[in-house]
């Protein structure tokens, strides 16, 4: 199936917005409304509760118990759809949170923002190259507020390292960058008893949406990442998404030159057909190299420090975790006579607060977010290249339909 049939699919695409945003005061409530009630969108929820200033108003999901549960972590009155479309003709609804699986994030920011709405789209925001210039312009046309939830440039260890080490010209000439995501345990969910037969409030066909017809598969709906439709070539899109979102904001990058990629399937055989290994090269323009590799044949919480970024410059190595328990960055200087030859700073926790926390503060003030739709599809990209290396084998170049 032709991945660009999905703009056809959206029954918004082309329409302008119906309504603006209202002109909010520092202390009007946003009213939101909630695609995808599953574990990362009831969590989402949970965030923007912490943080203030909302209310919620209507929510979607595909199955109806993930509905209910849902509304209970909303704790008032709510309106509950099986179809986003329903959500977005609320004139109620400020903006919408998007948190369901990776193929729909394109058509479904397209249609809120069509609708009038701004958005929070969970990462990566395209499942295949095709989408971004549709969503970049569905959001350019409409001038909604759209974050992308790669949250590493909101956390404050990050925002640090960027500045003590990156923008006051420490690290000099970068022509290396190494990222690693490993021992994820979220590539390998368990199908819950029971699920063989689909439950009777789960709409299949809708959760599919533009992908090709097949039967219920448990495996693909509760260990979604494991497949390469659904979850943007696994690993790649899950994981080094965020690795390398953080890499284009330290450094300034945007599109890559090429890509090459390598792995397979060396232990698990379990239907899906995603890596469990991978290990990718992405070349810049700008003349240096970024390296990923992720497993998950080690899945365990006490391996620490699985994720991280390792900048190679002139003047030493940056290093930038996602998950050490205490140090959030390293700076080793080349120099041995540098006064500053060892730095570094606390870790701060990776969850999305202040991620959502700025996006709600936009949605006021109506300034850019730290993550807009343009960066959302530059962000994608390597993964995206990548994707098609490993399949073709072979060395996937820029191409110029890209551009955005």
């Amino acid at each position: 199936m032709d991945r660009r049939e999905f703009v056809k699919t959206s029954a918004f695409a082309g329409m302008t917005a119906a309504s603006a945003s209202r002109v909010m005061g520092a202390n009007d409530r946003i009213r939101l409304g909630v695609i995808g009630t599953g574990g990362r969108g009831k969590y989402l929820m949970s965030t923007v509760n912490r943080i203030g200033g909302a209310e919620w108003v209507a929510l979607c999901d595909i199955w109806d118990v993930r509905r209910a549960e849902g509304a209970k972590t909303a704790g008032s009155p709510v309106k509950l759809y099986n179809d986003h479309r329903q959500l977005l003709d609320h004139q109620d609804i400020d903006a919408v949170i998007i948190a369901t699986v990776d193929h729909h994030h394109a058509p479904v920011t397209i249609d809120a923002v069509h609708a009038g709405k701004d958005v929070y789209v969970e990462k990566p925001m395209t499942s295949v190259a095709e989408q971004g210039p549709e969503v970049v312009k569905a959001v350019r046309e409409t001038k909604r507020i759209v974050q992308v939830g790669t949250q590493n440039r909101s956390l404050p260890h990050y925002q640090e390292a960027k500045a003590r080490i990156i923008d006051s010209g420490l690290l000099g000439k970068v022509g290396l960058v190494r990222t690693w995501y490993d021992a994820n345990s979220g590539y390998l969910l368990d199908i819950p008893q029971g699920m063989e037969t689909k439950p009777a409030g789960l709409d299949w066909e809708r959760y599919l949406g533009w992908l090709p017809k097949i039967p219920w598969d448990a495996r693909r709906y509760f260990n979604r990442f494991a497949y390469w439709d659904i979850s943007t070539g696994g690993q790649t899109g899950g994981l080094f998404v965020h690795l390398i979102d953080t890499v284009h904001w330290f450094l300034g990058l945007a599109r890559p030159s090429a890509a090459l990629c390598g792995g397979g399937l060396y232990l698990y055989d379990d239907g899906r057909d995603t890596p469990d290994v991978v290990t990718m090269i992405v070349e810049y323009p700008q003349r240096l190299t970024v390296t990923f590799e992720a497993e998950t044949f080690t899945a365990t919480k006490k391996y620490n420090a699985t994720a991280g970024v390792e900048f190679h410059g002139s003047g030493g190595v940056l290093t930038v975790n996602r998950y050490d328990r205490q140090v959030g960055w390293t700076f080793a200087a080349k120099s041995e006579e540098s006064p500053r030859q060892v730095m570094w700073g606390e870790q701060s926790p990776a969850g999305a607060d202040y991620h959502l926390k700025n996006w709600l503060e936009c949605i006021r003030s109506r300034k850019d977010p730290y993550v807009t739709a343009v960066d959302g599809h530059y962000g994608a990209m390597p993964c995206h290249m990548g994707n098609l290396a490993y399949k073709t084998k072979s060395r996937v170049a820029w191409d110029s339909k890209w551009e955005v």
